[in-house]
């Protein structure tokens, strides 16, 4: 079985939302981690945007790249550019792919405003992780 890895700045919006979409997507076929160079927690927004579109990621915990260290990863995805910047070097062949999502987290606004931005950055890493699982399980 594969193993992926999803790495962003603070593990609390843009790679919680990739790991939820790349296990749906991945259907059993793929073990899904993610994790931040540093954590945040994760985002009630995220689980909010994620649990409107039917994916519960309720009981993701933000977890340290420090965690893994010792799985030996197929995939590693970075999800914005200070993850890729930052990422430390993994002792693995893991194949590297990099996408940049804007954060959501830093959207200000009205609540609808926010909302609309959550959304929209769901939908666009929904994309990218249906295309991943499509070309890459």
């Amino acid at each position: 079985m594969k193993k992926i890895l999803v790495l962003c700045t603070g593990n609390s919006c843009r790679s919680q939302i990739a790991e939820g979409y790349l296990r749906h997507f991945a259907n059993g076929k793929a073990q899904v981690y993610s994790a931040g160079v540093e954590t945040h927690g994760v985002n009630p927004k995220a689980i909010a945007v994620m649990e409107d579109d039917g994916i519960d990621i309720s009981s993701h915990t933000s977890n340290h790249i420090d965690e893994y260290r010792d799985i030996d990863f197929d995939f590693v995805i970075t999800v914005c550019d200070n993850a890729k910047e930052s990422c430390p070097f993994f002792p693995s062949h893991a194949q590297k792919f990099h996408q940049n999502f804007s954060d959501p987290a830093k959207i200000q606004g009205s609540d609808a405003e926010i909302w609309s931005g959550f959304v929209s950055v769901r939908d666009m890493i929904k994309a990218f992780s249906r295309d991943f699982v499509s070309a890459n399980l």
